[in-house]
């Protein structure tokens, strides 16, 4: 791959700065009176989903210059290179093969195809065999609840993918272990039978720290019940790279299923760190989950620019961090089941994009992945969402709404909807201070009282947002809606010109967890010139009581 421009090397780039400038002064409402087919000439529809994005301040000439800005940097050639398995991930010389493992073919990677489809063979007999209850734990009691071990992308996507289909979830109870903090695994095995709990230790190196020190806690937690070091392979699982390091850890390669270099953890849900998740919905649902992101894929490489749902919300992404200058991008499902979205979320795009240097090593001097965040459903508006109406920073939004409910209550549904609707309207509207004077004098307030209270109920509106509908959420749409995102930060990296598969940032934190651990054992001394005063003090601190 030759090396990417720098974004504010690109000839649209001045183009779209002295846009933004005139629009930071233009109203999003005004825009539909300007325009009454406004939202028809916003909005894009892919695999199940529909996105309006009418409620951006956005105009046809912006976006026109932003398509522009994705042909300068070479996009279509980067989105090719990347299914074609070329070392895209340049840093570590590997590809990214993400797509492959929802894949129908593997193509011109047939030889890395015919190991996803062994692996997806491997993982649908697991799944089958628990549902029949054929696997048995250590008293000969048949498996019932499964516990996922993992970190990261070894946890938030599997964890997401469950708790996102409850609806179609079988018998067999699967849970989720990732913090180190011990109350995490506690709480989790409280409930739980030892003679009927199968682990699942998802780690692609198998030395990540956090995840086996818990598989270690499991592993006790069994033996304590009456299992032995045979019975081992009845309870453990493992999804990795290192088999020898599973073999030590006590996990036979007959129970390993296999990951590859190719897969960043982050892209990893189709893979066997699925594994959970199809045993919690059954595998016909996991193949719906793999149709559905399959259809998206599709729907990208295809697709012509003004009509790719993911180029379109990359552009946005870039639109409003580096032409509006907005620190933070919320999403908000407006569906329980999809509470777990906006910590996946941030992970994909800030872990891939939360980068200062380009793919090259040259350090930017533009800013890139905003911070990611959000909470389910009506819950923010009685939180954050005063600052997102009254706040002094713009924050884009992306609100995510299912249209049916699984639910006996269409009337809550209802009310549901009408809130998302009224917040997406809300931001864009606002409201001025006559209009705050007004709604006050309604109240009973006096003229006086009236007119000193309503610079506090006025609201500035021009902020924008984007709307993503489907119909329901199924198997096949929440497929769609992640790789969708994950389309949209492959996107994003590459025009800012990063390398959205690498995460060194992540290394350094680690190496020092593992001195100060050394510390805390008392294997070496706080007070060491290799650490600061006050990490040395908190150290002291710690060991003082335990």
């Amino acid at each position: 791959m030759t090396s990417t421009p720098l974004l504010t090397d690109l000839p649209s780039y001045p183009k779209l700065q002295a846009l933004a400038s005139t629009l930071k002064r233009a109203r999003i409402d005004q825009f539909f009176i300007e325009d009454p087919l406004r939202t028809d000439s916003f909005r894009v529809q892919a695999a199940g989903l529909k996105l309006d994005y009418s409620k951006q301040l956005l105009t046809k000439e912006a976006l026109t210059l932003l398509l522009q800005l994705a042909d300068e940097v070479g996009l279509q050639q980067r989105v090719r290179a990347l299914v074609a398995g070329e070392p895209i991930n340049s840093t570590e010389q590997r590809p990214a093969l993400h797509s492959l493992l929802r894949a129908a073919e593997g193509g011109a990677l047939d030889a890395e195809f015919r190991q996803v489809c062994v692996t997806r063979e491997r993982m649908k007999h697991w799944v089958d065999r628990l549902h029949q209850g054929a696997h048995s734990g250590f008293s000969g009691q048949p498996i019932s609840d499964v516990v996922n071990i993992g970190i990261g992308g070894s946890d938030l996507g599997p964890r997401l993918t469950t708790e996102a289909l409850k609806p179609y979830q079988g018998h067999i109870a699967c849970h989720y272990v990732a913090n180190v903090d011990p109350t995490d695994l506690q709480d989790t095995l409280s409930n739980l039978n030892p003679a009927s709990t199968l682990f699942i230790v998802c780690s692609k190196s198998f030395r990540t720290e956090e995840t086996l020190a818990n598989g270690l806690v499991a592993r006790q937690w069994l033996l304590a019940a009456g299992a032995t070091a045979a019975d081992m392979d009845m309870h453990f699982l493992a999804v990795t790279c290192n088999r020898e390091a599973a073999a030590q850890f006590g996990i036979s390669a007959n129970n390993c299923l296999p990951l590859w270099d190719w897969v960043g953890g982050r892209y990893s849900v189709w893979s066997a760190i699925g594994l959970s998740s199809a045993i919690a919905v059954g595998w016909p649902n996991f193949e719906r989950f793999l149709e559905g992101a399959r259809g998206m894929d599709e729907h990208f490489l295809q697709a012509p620019g003004e009509a790719n749902m993911p180029l379109l919300m990359s552009l946005l992404e870039i639109w409003y961090c580096n032409f509006f200058g907005a620190p933070s991008q919320a999403v908000l499902p407006y569906s329980q089941h999809l509470k777990c979205l906006p910590e996946f979320l941030q992970q994909l795009t800030m872990e891939s994009n939360g980068k200062r240097v380009t793919a090259q090593g040259t350090a930017l001097e533009y800013s890139t992945a905003p911070l990611m965040w959000g909470v389910a459903g009506t819950m923010g508006q009685h939180s954050f969402h005063q600052w997102l109406h009254q706040g002094t920073s713009l924050c884009p939004v992306d609100f995510v709404l299912p249209l049916t409910t699984h639910s006996d209550k269409p009337e809550q549904l209802r009310q549901l909807v009408a809130n998302c609707l009224a917040q997406s309207r809300a931001l864009m509207i606002g409201r001025s201070e006559s209009a705050a004077l007004s709604t006050l004098l309604r109240r009973g307030f006096s003229g006086p009282e009236a007119k000193r209270l309503a610079p506090h109920l006025v609201m500035p509106g021009n902020r924008p947002s984007s709307t993503i509908t489907f119909e329901a959420l199924t198997p096949e749409t929440l497929g769609a809606l992640l790789a969708l995102y994950e389309h949209r930060t492959f996107c994003s990296g590459q025009l800012w010109g990063v390398n959205p598969f690498d995460q060194w940032g992540v290394e350094l934190g680690k190496e020092i967890g593992a001195e100060v651990l050394d510390q805390l054992m008392g294997e070496s001394n706080p007070s060491d010139d290799q650490t600061d005063p006050s990490t040395s003090a908190l150290a002291n601190a710690w060991k003082a009581l335990n």
